[in-house]
């Protein structure tokens, strides 16, 4: 084989660009005793190659059922189907208890002054929230207006 045709495959192979065929060619050459002296320093990474492909693993891998998972995954899947159910009925039955108690005290009051302290405590509340909304409405509007100075319609 020529010593600038392997060079060059050489080169094809560094690059990642040579075919199967190609880096047999070159195996060969280098299992061969008639190798170039420049070209020696190849020789153990070609040898390797051909090495590692001859040699086979002898170590067994156990398998493992997958059926005693299944079993497990299955227990625990009604675990906490049965756990959610538990918790939706008690958190509901909470929640009727509490619900029945606040619409018997809706809305009631003996004192006149009661109830008129809390209509305006909950009318201030509900004064305080709509000048929120009122002072992010007046933000907008300036928004719009340098929006409209900046780009022209």
């Amino acid at each position: 084989m020529e010593l600038n045709k392997i060079e060059d495959l050489l080169a094809k192979y560094f690059q990642g660009e040579t075919s199967i065929a190609e880096e047999n060619q070159l195996k060969k050459y280098f299992s061969s005793p008639d190798v170039a002296q420049h070209l020696e320093q190849y020789k153990p990474m070609f040898g390797y190659f051909s090495q590692a492909k001859e040699q086979k693993s002898t170590y067994e891998i156990p398998l493992q059922s997958k059926k005693r998972n299944l079993a497990w995954l299955s227990i625990a899947a009604s675990a906490v189907l049965l756990l959610g159910i538990g918790t939706y009925f008690f958190v509901s039955e909470q929640n009727n208890t509490t619900a029945v108690a606040s619409q018997t005290e809706l809305g009631t009051y003996d004192n006149p002054e009661e109830a008129l302290k809390a209509t305006q405590k909950a009318l201030a509340l509900l004064s305080n929230n709509v000048n929120v909304g009122i002072e992010s409405v007046q933000y907008i509007k300036e928004y719009e207006q340098s929006k409209n100075k900046i780009f022209k319609r």
